[in-house]
This record gives structure tokens, C-alpha cells and sequence, in this order.
């Protein structure tokens, strides 16, 4: 039950990164245009580090609805003849930011400690393409996979889906879109602090609207930018909270923050999830905030999360051992 997850204040790494931010006094999202947005999460990125060496990367394009949808194909350290799980990755910045640079670490690192070929999607973004275009896009994406994993060194038979944020509401509805579509499900659907639900009043986004990364008014705007008719925001595809029927999806795992104002939907969908029958792991980490996976390299949590996620992937994929770590050596 929710009320049994632990909650604390924050985490030392975090506070010590917002207090940082917050001196910087960049605006938020919802100050800006979109290119505007964009540009300022591209120079964010940069101040990741380098990221981990991989075996390989490639470059390739697949048909999409809309036309070419670049796919990032991330193959980690470790024998090459092998054919290894894919986990098709969706990257977060509210449907309107990021690509597949800026969440490259991250892919990377989840590649190596998951001994798993990291398929990162540049999906359509908002407002230029509004909903369904990204959706569209993530499902091509996986449908792609699913088909053609062997020609890039995968294993067609396990394809997870997996996104932080905006990427974790597309990995959410792409495990929606497999059932309905009668399309052979994800291994797994790993939905890292998701956005699965256009409701502003939930007690997250009230208890953490201001000063702790993402805010309320960045979401609000977000929503704005994808979905601007808001009698679509209650289309499952677009809301996967919004599903009257979440039974006979992929096994799922959710990571929250404690301090996220997503944190309340991406839990009650793991609930839903559990009622419905779906094998589902719930872990929340009490004193993150939102992104922290994305940052890593700073945060030990972030770190620790990396490793489990991998770690679940493993044990979906059916491979022996926890997380090799985001060096790919364990």
C-alpha cells in the first residue's frame, strides 16, 4: 500500500543540486518557447560528464507514421556475437523536449549494467507534432524492433519497453497499445517517475509544485504543448491512468521519487496495475526528485537506481546475476 512506502526529507545530494539550481535562477519551462526550452536542456546536458563507454553505437532509421523515426542503437561492453535483449528506451522533457543525446548517459549506463542492447527512440516532439504523434512513433519503434531485433545483433523474443518521465508515459502506452493491437507484449514496461495522468490536483503536485526540479506549472505547460484539447487527455494513450482495463499487460516495474509531483500517479498506476493482475514492482526512492536517474553520475541514489532497473531487466530477460553496473564489468 502507498501509505507503507517510506517517506524523509531530502536527499543531501539533491538539496545540495537544487540549492545550486535555484541560485542559478534559470527560468522554468513554462517561461519559455519550446526552442527556447530545448536549448536550455541541451546545455543542461552537458554538465553530465562524459558517458560510459559502450562496445558500440549506431545510428539507424525506421518507417514511422509520420516519416523517418531515428532510433539510437546502444550495444554494451561484452561478447559481440551474442544476440541480446533490446530495450527500447523513451527519453524524458515533457513530450517537447530532449532527444537522443540528452539522455545518452543514461542509455548507456543502463545498457552496460542491464548486458542489454539499448534501443533509444527520437520520437516526434510537441508542439510542432501533438498527441498522437509521439505515441505513434514509440509503438513504430517497438513493432520495428519486435521484427528486425536480429538484424542489429537483438534477440526479437525480448524487447522491453522502458522511459523516464514524458518516455515513461510512452513506455506505459506502448504496452497499452501491444494488448490492444494484439501485438506480443514487452518483456517488461520499466516506467521511471512516469507521467501517466493529467491531474493537477493530485497531493504530489501540490506538496512539491515549487522548488524541487520539475513544478507544477512546467507540467500544466507540458500537457498544454501535447495535448492541447484537453477532452484528449483522457484518451488512455495519452493517460494510460485513464484505462478502464489495465489486465493482460507486460509485467511492469515503476520507480518514483519521494519528492516529485509525479510521484502520486506513477504509484496509483502501480496499484492499478498489482488489482489488475499485473506482476508489478513498486520502488520508491524517499529523498530523490525528479530526474534522478538522468544524473547519476552525482546523485548515489541515482546510481543505485540505475543498478536496480538493470537488475530488472536481468531477471525479465532471463539473465543470471544482478546489475553488471554502468561500466558493464559488475
Amino acid at each position: 500500500m502507498l501509505e507503507d512506502l517510506p517517506t524523509g526529507p531530502l536527499d543531501p545530494q539533491a538539496r545540495d543540486f537544487l540549492d545550486r539550481l535555484n541560485a542559478a535562477g534559470l527560468p522554468t519551462a513554462d517561461a519559455m518557447t519550446p526552442a527556447q526550452a530545448r536549448a536550455q536542456m541541451e546545455v543542461s546536458a552537458r554538465f553530465l560528464g562524459r558517458p560510459p563507454r559502450v562496445a558500440r553505437v549506431r545510428d539507424v532509421h525506421i518507417d514511422g507514421p509520420g516519416g523517418p523515426v531515428p532510433v539510437r542503437l546502444i550495444r554494451p561492453i561484452g561478447p559481440e556475437e551474442e544476440a541480446l535483449p533490446v530495450v527500447a528506451f523513451h527519453h524524458g522533457g515533457g513530450w517537447v523536449t530532449g532527444d537522443l543525446s540528452s539522455h545518452e548517459g543514461l542509455c548507456r549506463a543502463l545498457a552496460n549494467a542491464s548486458g542489454s542492447i539499448v534501443a533509444s527512440v527520437g520520437y516526434r516532439l510537441a508542439p510542432e507534432h501533438p498527441f498522437p504523434a509521439a505515441a505513434d512513433d514509440a509503438f513504430a519503434a517497438y513493432s520495428w524492433l519486435r521484427s528486425n531485433a536480429a538484424e542489429v545483433g537483438g534477440d526479437p523474443s525480448r524487447v522491453a519497453v522502458c522511459g523516464d518521465s514524458a518516455g515513461g508515459n510512452l513506455a506505459a502506452v506502448v504496452a497499452l497499445m501491444a494488448r490492444d493491437r494484439g501485438v506480443a507484449p514487452p518483456t517488461l514496461q520499466l516506467l521511471c517517475y512516469p507521467a501517466l495522468d493529467c491531474d493537477f490536483g493530485a497531493r504530489s503536485y501540490l506538496d512539491f509544485a515549487e522548488g524541487h526540479l520539475l513544478t507544477r506549472g512546467e507540467m500544466m505547460w507540458y500537457w498544454d504543448q501535447y495535448v492541447p484539447d484537453p477532452a484528449d487527455r483522457l484518451n488512455p494513450y495519452a493517460s494510460p491512468m485513464r484505462a478502464e482495463d489495465l489486465s493482460g499487460l507486460a509485467p511492469a516495474m515503476v520507480i518514483t521519487a519521494g519528492h516529485d509531483v509525479l510521484r502520486d500517479e506513477g504509484e496509483r498506476y502501480a496499484e492499478r496495475l498489482r488489482a489488475a493482475g499485473v506482476p508489478t514492482t513498486l520502488s520508491r526512492y524517499p529523498g530523490m526528485i525528479h530526474g534522478f536517474l538522468r544524473r547519476y553520475p552525482f546523485f548515489e541514489e541515482g546510481r543505485r537506481g540505475v543498478d536496480e532497473a538493470a537488475t530488472a531487466l536481468r531477471r525479465a530477460f532471463g539473465l543470471t546475476g544482478p546489475s553488471r553496473g554502468v561500466d558493464g564489468g559488475g
